[in-house]
């Protein structure tokens, strides 16, 4: 699934969602059509009601009762285009992915594609991290300073580091980079991706979920 990973163009500028769309791969055997339309209708739903409210992202009360959102529109705090969405809907897409590559919940996997996302704009709308909140920027920072700390005391080549498969490494390595008690309302917008990918196991969504957060 090198899709899945960081892409970029022939003019080294990254490869946004929307223009990973040829080649992106069918899923190999039978495909549960309802579920897979359930599955797409909670993820477009939320990256639609992210760009919905894009454009009054930290608008006061006061403007968003003069002005209400009825529509898809640009602009903003950040000024995106029409249907762009925020760094809720890159960092969920973060999620997801890992989910699906490692077929299972992988913190380190997770936290490698959040860097990604911070560093060169993956799975971002506009192919850069326009907005990261204070908590999230502080981890991944923390995740990247015990990342070189953990590559150097186990010999580790520092092109291989974002691809640890080695299960005495992923044991190993310190995952829970934020700060106690810290925690905003960022981290539910983006937990779709773990109670879909484990609507068969509730037990285990609420855990991950939990987790993830």
């Amino acid at each position: 699934k090198n899709w899945l990973n960081l892409q970029y163009h022939t003019d080294d500028t990254i490869k946004k969602p929307d223009e990973l769309e040829n080649e992106m791969q069918e899923p190999p055997g039978l495909i549960d059509e309802k579920l897979l339309d359930q599955i797409s209708g909670s993820l477009i739903g939320m990256a639609i009601g992210d760009a919905l409210g894009a454009h009054v992202e930290f608008r006061p009360h006061e403007y968003l009762f003069a002005n209400p959102v009825k529509d898809l529109e640009g602009g903003g705090t950040w000024g995106l285009k029409k249907g762009q969405f925020t760094d809720d809907t890159s960092m969920a897409l973060c999620l997801a992915i890992s989910l699906i590559v490692r077929r299972g919940f992988v913190p380190y996997d997770q936290l490698v594609r959040y860097k990604w996302w911070l560093e060169s704009g993956y799975m971002s709308s506009t192919g850069r991290c326009f907005d990261i909140g204070a908590a999230t920027s502080q981890s991944l920072h923390e995740f990247m300073r015990r990342q070189t700390i953990f590559a150097k005391k186990h010999h580790i080549p520092i092109e291989k580091l974002d691809y640890l498969s080695d299960h005495d490494h992923l044991r190993m390595f310190q995952v829970h980079c934020s700060t106690s008690g810290v925690a905003g309302n960022g981290a539910l917008m983006r937990l779709a991706p773990v109670p879909l990918f484990f609507h068969n196991y509730p037990k285990d969504a609420i855990e991950f979920s939990g987790y993830s957060g």
